[in-house]
């Protein structure tokens, strides 16, 4: 894409900074000597007004935000006496010029909620409290609402017209830090103008760098995590978002960063790979197209003391508009048995390998034997380069496969590209459910702007109406959609599995297991689709497409099925592959995808995590350790001494080679400690029955 330079930068000013641009510089310089004027003449008067400032505390009243209200709103945060957020400004610039957060408060109030024991459809935990205190700012035409919880602080704006249309052309949300503190910064991959990045994948690895060192070439995407003093872990993200571009972060030279987002896209083409994208030719000067009472998203500053808390943070959940009162008793999620990224690579059969109907049903018949729930199809059942569902490949009959699974207690599941699906949402959906397909992975969509996050909404409301299950892949993080619609399981926006097909000699997937835990899993499931049956050793794994391996031992593999968020979970080697090491397999087939309870174990982020979880009467524990030999105990008390354990753990081998693993029974101790050691780059799995 050819993009004028002089443009980018009066975008770059507008979108971050939310000022007016031209591409007249003399018009420019003599708006802004104005303002100057103007503001010079203002001053005087409003530095006179009467200070506005409010008090709102979390519920155990460890957390405070100081909001004031004077000729901005700001708002700074603290947790037990440490200012973990200095003083921020928020507002948000319409069309005309209007600055919602300026201007007179015309009355301010306050309440708490205590909701306890919300039940949830598909999520780490089967209820949720909902307990918080919140603070409304109520303006002429709109409202500023805050509310605090024990575990962070969050604020939206909200529309209070009862009519009309407007556009926002740009909104501030500044994250100012007290000191030169250390993030953990995930930047869009894919160098290059901000424009370009607005198109990504959002994957990518961590860079832990002070405040200060952050590339002024570069965004990030959410979330993101700041380590203040003592412990304590500030997370950024956002929640409840729809029909408005998600945020992107980029640092300001200092201690603090701003939000980025996407302009309203003016003209797109289909393009990309195999003609499956929305390619934006160009974009309006404006981010959102609003309506009258409309609720914009939640900006979350996540506060925990230490790491492992962020691996149980439910504020995305708790913030994202509840499902509707209906019957989802439907969804389903469960485990997956999965094609893409073992290449179709199976041996030992007398037909040849690849996307054909006698595959599939090697594929069906493995899930069958397991109890594995589904079958994805990935890429290929459908024509290439058509953009057209509708056109199955000839190797491919849906209708017997359907039928053929059916018999055998599995559904099928459908990949789909972005613009394929986008074509024709309502008739795919009701076509393919009346066929039996259980559900979509849709792909490709590679952007956060509003028409792409109104199309997953589109999505996961049409799916709904069918009983679809959604997998979002080439997406980004989950903002509170799958509260909404918990027919949407999955979403990618992970740096998965799927990396070690291309980039094993490249990329540190061990040091980035133990990060995603506390920061990307923290907004919600993550498609990262572990599993792999080929180990290697730090310096062994090699990027080889049909036989692709993984990084860091067998047993940490299998961990990684209690420590990662996924209702829909991949199994993502070969069944071949599964079938030659049945032990394991019957291991992680037995999972549940979702679970009554979670508890943060210990942790501490890019370097180790544990944690444990419960659905019904069986306890499932995952530990998970970087490039060091680590020995931990794990205090499992609260399952109770001399219950059966049944523990996968790394071989006495196993810093040699990678898939030595031992299998042994146990019990829970009577002091509840459970010793436990792993290999560079290993794990440790064990499943309790209480």
């Amino acid at each position: 894409m050819q993009v004028n330079k002089n443009s980018l930068i009066f975008y770059y000013f507008y979108k971050t900074d939310c000022k007016k641009t031209n591409t007249n510089h003399m018009d420019i310089r003599l708006r802004t000597l104005l303002a100057a004027v103007i503001l010079a003449m203002v001053l005087p008067l409003t530095a006179s007004s009467a200070a506005k400032s409010y008090t709102l505390s979390s519920p155990d009243g460890k957390l405070r935000a100081e909001i004031s209200a004077v000729n901005n709103v700001s708002y700074s945060v603290w947790f037990n006496g440490t200012q973990v957020l200095a003083p921020s400004v928020i507002s948000m610039t319409l069309e005309g010029g209007t600055v919602l957060g300026e201007g007179k408060v015309k009355k301010v109030t306050k309440g708490r909620v205590a909701t306890k024991d919300i039940p949830t459809v598909t999520y780490k935990k089967a209820t949720v409290d909902n307990i918080y205190n919140w603070l409304t700012l109520n303006y002429k035409g709109y409202n500023i609402e805050f509310r605090a919880y024990d575990s962070g602080i969050a604020y939206r704006f909200v529309s209070t017209l009862i009519k009309g249309d407007f556009n926002v052309t740009c909104e501030k949300a500044e994250f100012n830090f007290p000191e030169d503190w250390k993030a953990w910064v995930p930047y869009e991959r894919d160098q290059g103008t901000f424009e370009e990045q607005f198109m990504n994948s959002f994957e990518n690895y961590y860079q832990h760098i002070k405040l200060s060192e952050w590339d002024q070439a570069r965004l990030a995407f959410l979330p993101l995590v700041v380590d203040a003093p003592d412990g304590i872990k500030v997370i950024i993200t956002e929640s409840d978002l729809y029909n408005y571009p998600g945020m992107f972060l980029h640092g300001q030279g200092g201690t603090g960063m701003k939000g980025v987002y996407a302009g309203y896209p003016k003209e797109t083409v289909v393009g990309g790979y195999h003609m499956l994208q929305g390619m934006v030719k160009s974009r309006e000067d404006y981010i959102a197209r609003a309506t009258a009472g409309q609720k914009f998203p939640w900006r979350i500053v996540g506060v925990v003391p230490e790491a492992r808390q962020l691996t149980d943070f439910d504020m995305v959940w708790q913030l994202a508009t509840p499902a509707a009162d209906t019957d989802w008793s439907w969804v389903k999620p469960g485990k997956v048995a999965w094609d893409w990224w073992n290449d179709w690579n199976i041996r030992g059969v007398d037909f040849e390998a690849g996307i054909n109907d006698a595959t599939y049903k090697y594929y069906i018949d493995f899930a069958s034997k397991y109890g594995i729930e589904y079958v994805i199809l990935d890429e290929g059942w459908a024509e290439n380069n058509k953009t057209d569902l509708y056109l199955v490949v000839p190797e491919i009959h849906l209708e017997e496969l359907v039928a053929y699974a059916a018999e055998r207690n599995v559904g099928l599941i459908l990949w789909a590209g972005y613009k394929a699906m986008d074509k024709d949402i309502d008739g795919i959906c009701k076509h393919f459910a009346e066929m039996g397909i259980k559900g979509f992975k849709v792909d490709f969509m590679d952007r956060d702007d509003q028409i792409v996050v109104e199309f997953y909404e589109r999505v996961a409301r049409t799916a709904a109406k069918y009983h679809l299950l959604l997998d979002f892949h080439g997406a980004f993080k989950p903002a509170g959609l799958y509260r909404t619609y918990p027919n949407v399981l999955n979403f990618e926006g992970v740096a998965g599995l799927e990396q070690m097909k291309w980039g094993a000699e490249q990329y540190d997937q061990v040091t980035y297991d133990v990060i995603i835990p506390f920061i990307r899993m923290a907004a919600g499931p993550m498609d990262y689709t572990q599993g792999a049956m080929r180990n290697a050793i730090k310096g062994n794994a090699r990027s080889i497409n049909s036989e692709p391996m993984s990084q860091g031992t067998r047993c940490r593999q299998l961990a990684e099925y209690a420590i990662f968020d996924a209702p829909l979970t991949m199994l993502c080697d070969t069944p071949t592959a599964y079938l030659a090491e049945p032990e394991c397999t019957e291991f992680i087939a037995g999972f549940p995808t979702v679970w009554d309870e979670t508890v943060p174990l210990c942790g501490e982020i890019g370097e180790y995590v544990a944690m444990a979880r419960r659905k019904g009467n069986v306890w499932y524990v995952g530990a998970l350790t970087d490039w060091n030999d680590r020995d931990l105990d794990l205090d499992l008390g609260f399952i109770g001494a001399g219950k059966h354990m049944t523990i996968f753990k790394d071989g006495i081998n196993a810093n040699r080679n990678a898939s030595d693993y031992v299998r042994t029974e146990g019990t829970v101790p009577a002091d509840g400690i459970v010793k436990v050691h792993m290999a560079k780059g290993g794990g440790w799995a064990a499943r309790i029955e209480i």
